[in-house]
């Protein structure tokens, strides 16, 4: 029997159309229709609605909604992380095509998903770094990854944070690299999540799906399927030759790319509530790590 899992993400995944394609969610007994999100919080609304069964998304936005009473929603969701699926996928600062000098930002303002968002505490960070604290900018409340791409280019604001193909897109259309999410620590991209109190059917085709995810990963690891990995990136991300060329070195970089056995680092977890800790400070992060046993189901955490 098969059964229908409702997925969201915020860029499409190659490594999901992967997974389709190579027979992976067939094999596993599962059908997963995918659904773009404007947001984190309209993604977790829908989690919490029953909209999703599952997400592709950041760790951080599993710890905001999860454990911090100020998040968008403004109340807990009781979400658990299955797996881990990159690094980030070429996480990076980016500024627009007329921009010539980082100063810009002061004018131009920061492009984020929303304020309090994992990639936007990067992205405060990677500034920081660079003599630019949050204070002397204005943030500039954008949505998806995809869209912040268009809003960059069309000068709605002088830099965001960019990642999965989508910082391949901004490079060709004239944008910059400022500044990359590794030099900030150890660092995971994207998880697979779901609710923990969803009955045990759909729990079990989740943790099938978080399985056949880390399968393909190490599949696409192994190096033997170059071309088809590049095709996929090209049908998915809608990316020319030499991008599609870049996007899979990006998926197969160690610092960069696919987790191979989909293992949760305590490491980057660490990162991650640093990060929540100098930009959003709260009294519940001090004990997040805490209960890292209850958020990352065991086959994600490490051995």
């Amino acid at each position: 029997m098969t059964t229908t899992l409702r997925l969201g993400y915020f860029t499409p995944s190659v490594l999901l159309h992967l997974a389709r394609e190579w027979g992976a969610l067939g094999d596993a007994g599962l059908d997963v229709v995918d659904a773009p999100v404007a947001s984190s919080p309209a993604q977790f609304r829908s989690l919490r609605d029953g909209e999703f069964d599952v997400v592709l998304t950041s760790p951080d936005n599993v710890l905001a909604y999860r454990f911090l009473a100020d998040n968008p929603l403004g109340q807990n969701v009781p979400v658990e992380i299955l797996g881990a699926v990159d690094r980030g996928l070429g996480l990076s600062l980016w500024t627009g095509p007329e921009v010539s000098a980082l100063d810009a930002v002061r004018e131009g303002g920061l492009g984020v998903d929303v304020a309090q968002s994992g990639f936007a505490f990067v992205a405060y960070a990677l500034l920081e770094r660079r003599g630019l604290p949050a204070n002397d900018y204005e943030i500039v409340t954008l949505g998806s990854t995809p869209r912040r791409v268009d809003a960059l280019v069309e000068g709605a604001c002088a830099a965001t944070i960019l990642n999965a193909g989508n910082e391949l897109v901004a490079a060709t259309r004239g944008c910059t690299r400022v500044a990359n999410v590794d030099e900030l620590g150890p660092y995971i991209g994207t998880v697979i999540a779901a609710l923990a109190d969803g009955d045990s059917e759909r729990r079990d085709a989740a943790a099938r799906l978080a399985t056949a995810l880390r399968e393909t990963a190490h599949r696409v690891l192994g190096g033997a399927f170059e071309r088809e990995v590049r095709e996929a990136a090209s049908t998915v991300l809608h990316l020319d030759d030499d991008t599609a060329r870049a996007h899979y070195a990006c998926l197969t970089d160690p610092v960069t790319g696919y987790i191979d056995d989909g293992v949760v680092e305590r490491e980057a977890m660490a990162t991650l509530i640093d990060l929540r800790r100098r930009f959003r400070p709260a009294p519940e992060l001090d004990h997040v790590l805490d209960r890292f046993d209850d958020v990352v189901v065991a086959a994600a955490r490490p051995g």
